[in-house]
């Protein structure tokens, strides 16, 4: 009877956890390279389909797109005698070439801090940093610094509450992938979470590739 009750339960518990799922559509899912390339804007849409009816409780949705991740070296620089110098050197494990989050709401609404540790979700949890040298002193400032750089070439961006979310139950969004882009899997997630939490997660990729000319040179 015991048994019996424990897999009525794993069966619930499963139940519960895909009464929510994505049904994904891009505008796009490959970007060409070429030489008159100044950007790309990708509709992300879709739908969530549904076992049971809507719960009380408002539904969110995020979407990112994130680039190929590389190791990233960072200086930190000093003037000594008018003239600016390396002190400090700093490399980050693997940083995303692009990062781009887009919700339907803010970050701290739609997404608690445990369930962004567990997913990665924020540019900050994205980017990993194992260590850093001893005598380096406060080593964050190294990917905060990256950070500020890649938000200013426009290749890290944060989209709070740029997703059109109708009736909890078809959503929209638009990226605009800016020129300077890394060729590579552009991988794409979409969640969707209630109270902070995900309660499911939906999975594709964007192939970013040079074409023509550019291929051969």
């Amino acid at each position: 009877m015991v048994r019996v009750l424990f897999a009525l339960f794993i069966f619930f518990s499963v139940t519960l956890a895909q009464a929510e799922e994505v049904v994904l559509g891009m505008s796009q899912n490959e970007v060409a390279i070429t030489a008159t390339f100044d950007g790309s804007n990708i509709l992300v849409f879709g739908a969530i389909k549904r076992d049971s009816p809507i719960p009380n409780t408002p539904l969110h949705v995020i979407i990112s797109i994130a680039g190929p991740s590389k190791p990233v070296v960072v200086r930190r620089k000093e003037q000594r005698f008018g003239i600016w110098v390396n002190k400090d050197t700093v490399e980050v494990d693997a940083a995303p070439s692009f990062y781009a989050i887009a919700t339907t709401g803010s970050f701290q609404e739609v997404l608690s801090e445990t369930e962004d540790l567990r997913h990665k979700v924020s540019i900050n949890r994205a980017i990993r940093s194992v260590g850093a040298p001893m005598d380096v002193s406060n080593a964050q400032s190294f990917s905060d610094a990256l950070i500020r750089i890649r938000r200013e070439q426009g290749l890290y961006q944060s989209l709070e509450g740029t997703v059109a979310l109708d009736q909890q139950t078809l959503f929209l969004t638009t990226i605009k992938m800016p020129a300077n882009l890394t060729e590579g899997e552009y991988r794409t997630r979409i969640f969707l979470t209630r109270e902070g939490k995900v309660l499911n997660q939906f999975e594709t990729s964007i192939d970013v590739r040079k074409v023509g000319l550019e291929r051969f040179l």
